[in-house]
């Protein structure tokens, strides 16, 4: 989960945990490069608006980079007036799917367990 927004961190953790997945978090788009090539996730949950480096830049630099180019990603965000702008541009960068805020927990639970159908893995 990348978020700027601590609370968006215990919300979906919640819910993820009791889907059976783990989640490691990350704060920004740099920090969620740094984890993804560490940690290798199996999926990536993105904001789009964040400080230091937005969700669009990093989707596309997850694209470049051998280690996380086939990771799934879903991005999303509140900016509900530039819907088409940034779904096009998250489209365009690489991600698989594309929600806005708010968006619920089952929402996201579902889209997760549609993009990794398999049971889920343990630490990712």
């Amino acid at each position: 989960m990348v978020d700027d927004d601590p609370l968006m961190h215990r919300l979906y953790k919640h819910h993820l945990d009791r889907a059976g997945y783990q989640m490691i978090s990350a704060m920004n788009g740099r920090e969620a490069l740094d984890v993804a090539d560490r940690e290798q996730p199996n999926l990536i949950i993105m904001d789009v608006m964040m400080a230091e480096m937005d969700g669009i830049t990093a989707v596309k630099e997850l694209r470049k980079m051998e280690s996380t180019k086939q990771i799934p990603v879903i991005v999303f965000t509140a900016n509900a007036n530039a819907y088409d702008t940034v779904k096009n541009e998250s489209e365009f960068a690489g991600a698989d799917v594309f929600m806005t805020k708010p968006m619920s927990p089952a929402q996201m639970v579902a889209e997760v367990k549609r993009l990794l159908p398999k049971e889920p893995q343990e630490g990712k």
